[in-house]
């Protein structure tokens, strides 16, 4: 047995470290910071990458159905030539709300996608409007948060707009009535479901 073996477990763990050990503290340190920047950078890299229109419409049912409408739509072809994507009206612009939305819509959308629930045209037909009151619902519940985020009753022309138009935008007609853009503008990217009235 040796002299290192013989020393008392208490006196081992509370001796004084070599001055090398103390060294390699801070570079410890520094290499758990570098790991973290890294991990944080290929998350935020792929959630940014994952809000593309490329991959929102890389899987058939979004390219056939819902990208199809969408280029017929203001949002992607308009005489200002400002277009907004999918992740534009459909996830929140903060970062951490988008991550949240993002999990949230994993859970729902990939076992969706596994068991082909919109697979065929006919199969998304059949959905339209299920899915397109969650739209809504979750728009009215953020008062058109996303609506927001590019347009302002503050910021719009009166005077450009048609009267009626510019009497439903004003300020006064939102807070009276609790409306909010989803209100009027359902329909407004994708094509109403058949037999939709309100």
């Amino acid at each position: 047995m040796t002299d290192e073996q013989k020393t008392p477990l208490k006196e081992r763990l509370w001796r004084r470290p070599s001055k090398w050990f103390l060294f390699g503290i801070p570079l410890g340190g520094f290499a758990m910071l570098a790991i973290g920047a890294i991990g944080l950078g290929t998350f935020n890299f792929a959630v940014h990458e994952t809000s593309s229109l490329e991959f929102c419409i890389s899987c058939h049912e979004m390219e056939a159905n819902a990208f199809a409408e969408y280029q017929q739509s203001v949002h992607y072809q308009n005489a200002s030539g400002v277009r907004a994507v999918c992740a534009d009206c459909h996830l929140p612009n903060s970062w951490g709300p988008k991550v949240l939305k993002k999990m949230e819509k994993g859970f729902k959308e990939i076992p969706a996608k596994l068991l082909g629930t919109i697979s065929t045209p006919e199969k998304y037909e059949a959905r339209r409007l299920e899915m397109a009151e969650n739209v809504w619902a979750e728009m009215k519940a953020s008062d058109s948060r996303e609506c927001r985020n590019c347009h302002s009753l503050e910021s719009m022309d009166p005077e450009a707009q048609g009267r009626r138009t510019a009497k439903k935008h004003s300020m006064e007609r939102h807070a009276e009535k609790g409306e909010t853009c989803i209100d009027c503008h359902k329909g407004i990217a994708h094509k109403l479901p058949e037999g939709f009235t309100g």
